[in-house]
C-alpha cells in the first residue's frame, strides 16, 4: 500500500525542500481532473479550514446561488511532482470537498466512494483493487497515426514507445505509486502498465495521476496519449480490466481451501452481484458513446454477463490459483475501460458485490465454451445476458436503477442521468461520414 503522510510530515517536508507551490487536486462528477495552487504560506491554514473555490463552475457541483465549496486536503496523498522540477518545487494533494458547514459534499465523487468503502467496513471488510489500464500513443491529438505496428508483448523495434512507457513507469515510482507491468498490447501502438494492487480509495487516487503521467509524459516528448476506449476502427479497443478483492481481518474473504475452484462463499454472492448488477453501473464504467463500440463481439472485450476461470471471453474471470498465494485470489471485472471516474467506478463495482452478499446471490454456472461462438438460443438457455448496446440503453437502465441511486447518492446520480441523456442526445442527432458513405450515392 502507498505510504499515507500526516499533516506534520508534509508541513516539515515542504519547509525542507524547499517547496513554494501545493497543487490541490480534485475530481468531477465525469472524472475530469480539477486543480488549484496555493502557497507553502497557506498550507497550515489549508489543512485546518480547507481552501474555498467557486463549485459552480465545476461539472455535476452546485448551483449557482450555493456555489461556495470548501477543499480540505489529504495529507495522506502528499507528493513532489517530478516534471517540476526546478529551483522552486511542486508539489500535490488529493482533496475532499466539503460545503461552508463541515460536511461533505454529495457531489465530490471521492466522497461516493468512501461511503461505499464505510459501508464494506461495517460489513468486515476492506477492498482492494488492481486495475490494468491500456491507451493509445499517436503522432499527434489531430488523428490516430500510430507510432508502431507492434503487437502484444512485442519488444523492439517494433515497439519504439518502450522508452516512453519506462520514463512514465519511473514517474509512478517516484510519485509513490508502485508498478507491476508494463507492454505493449494487442492493438498497434496500444500500450498497458499495470499498477500493483492497493485498497479502493488509494487506488482511485493513483488511477487519476497515473492517467495524468501517461499524458504528461507523451507531451514532454512530443507525442500524444490517449485513453478514448475504442480510437481505432478495426482494432481491439482500450480496457480497464480491474482486480478486486475482500480483506477481512483474517484475510483474503474470497478464499476457501475447500472449494475445488478455493472460491469461498463470499466470493461467489460478490461475483453474482456483479453479475447481476452489471448492466445497470455500465453506463459509469463504461461511460461515452465510444465506450460501446469497444463492446462489440470479436475484439476480445466482454459483452455477455458470464463468469470463469480460464475463459477470457466471459465478463468475470477468476485468475487461477497459486499454491501459497491465497491471499491474492481475486475476481478480474473485464467489461470497465479507461475513460471512466475511479471513484465511482471502484464505488458501483464494490455496491454492486456487497449486495451480492446481502442478498446471497446464487452464482450462475461457470461459463466453459467460448461466448462469442455461441448462438442467440445457446445464451439463453444458459442464462447469459449481454451489457448495453449503446450509452443510450446503458444510462436507461442506470436512471432506474434503485442501487445506483443508493451507492452515488441522489446528486451524484441525476447530475449523471442528465449529463449523460445530453451526450446521447447530441450523437443520434450527428450525420457520420459512415452514413454519408453508404447512403449519399445511392439513395
Amino acid at each position: 500500500m502507498t505510504a499515507r503522510f500526516d499533516k506534520d510530515y508534509v508541513l516539515k517536508t515542504v519547509e525542507e525542500r524547499g517547496i513554494r507551490f501545493v497543487r490541490l487536486w480534485f475530481t468531477d462528477v465525469l472524472g475530469v481532473l480539477k486543480s488549484f495552487a496555493i502557497t507553502d504560506s497557506e498550507l497550515e491554514g489549508a489543512f485546518e479550514e480547507g481552501m474555498g473555490f467557486d463549485g459552480s463552475s465545476i461539472d455535476g457541483y452546485t448551483r449557482i446561488q450555493e456555489s461556495d465549496m470548501v477543499a480540505f486536503p489529504d495529507p495522506g496523498t502528499f507528493q513532489v511532482l517530478p516534471w517540476r522540477s526546478g529551483e522552486v518545487g511542486v508539489a500535490r494533494m488529493f482533496c475532499d470537498v466539503r460545503k461552508p458547514d463541515g460536511s461533505p459534499f454529495e457531489g465530490d465523487p471521492r466522497y461516493a466512494l468512501k461511503r461505499m468503502l464505510d459501508k464494506a467496513a461495517s460489513m468486515g471488510y476492506t477492498m482492494y483493487v488492481g486495475p490494468e489500464l491500456e491507451f493509445f500513443y499517436f503522432k499527434n491529438d489531430q488523428g490516430t497515426e500510430v507510432l508502431d505496428k507492434g503487437g502484444y508483448f512485442d519488444l523492439t523495434p517494433l515497439d519504439v514507445a518502450s522508452d516512453l512507457r519506462r520514463e512514465t513507469v519511473l514517474t509512478l515510482e517516484k510519485l509513490g505509486i508502485p508498478v507491476e507491468y508494463s507492454h505493449h498490447e494487442v492493438a498497434p501502438s496500444q500500450h498497458e502498465i499495470d499498477l500493483r494492487y492497493a485498497d479502493a480509495l488509494t487506488m482511485a487516487d493513483n488511477v487519476m495521476t497515473y492517467r495524468l503521467v501517461v499524458k504528461e509524459i507523451a507531451y514532454q516528448n512530443g507525442v500524444y496519449a490517449t485513453f478514448m476506449p475504442k480510437p481505432i476502427e478495426g482494432q481491439n479497443g482500450s480496457g480497464m480490466h480491474t482486480h478486486q478483492s475482500l480483506f477481512t481481518k483474517d484475510g483474503n474473504a474470497f478464499y476457501d481451501a475447500n472449494d475445488p475452484q478455493h472460491l469461498s462463499k463470499i466470493a461467489r454472492h460478490y461475483i453474482a452481484g456483479l453479475l447481476k448488477y452489471a448492466p445497470e453501473f455500465c453506463a459509469v464504467t463504461n461511460p461515452l458513446v465510444n465506450s460501446y463500440k469497444r463492446l462489440v463481439p470479436g475484439y476480445e472485450a466482454p459483452v455477455y454477463i458470464s463468469w470463469a476461470q480460464r475463459n477470457r471471453s466471459a465478463m468475470v474471470r477468476v485468475p487461477m490459483y497459486k499454491p501459497g498465494k491465497e491471499a491474492a485470489t481475486r475476481i478480474e471485472l473485464r467489461s470497465p475501460d479507461p475513460s471512466c471516474n475511479p471513484y465511482l467506478a471502484f464505488a458501483v463495482m464494490l455496491g454492486a458485490g456487497l449486495k451480492g452478499i446481502e442478498e446471497e446471490l446464487e452464482l450462475m454456472p461457470e461459463a466453459t465454451n467460448d461466448i462469442f461462438e455461441m448462438t442467440e438460443e445457446e445464451l439463453a438457455e444458459a442464462g447469459i445476458g449481454t451489457l448495453p448496446k449503446n450509452l443510450g440503453e446503458a444510462i436507461e437502465r442506470f436512471e432506474q436503477s434503485e442501487l445506483m441511486k443508493e451507492i452515488l447518492g441522489e446528486h451524484i446520480h441525476q447530475f449523471y442521468v442528465e449529463n449523460k441523456k445530453a451526450e446521447w442526445a447530441e450523437y443520434i442527432k450527428y450525420v457520420s461520414k459512415w452514413e454519408l458513405d453508404r447512403y449519399l450515392s445511392v439513395i
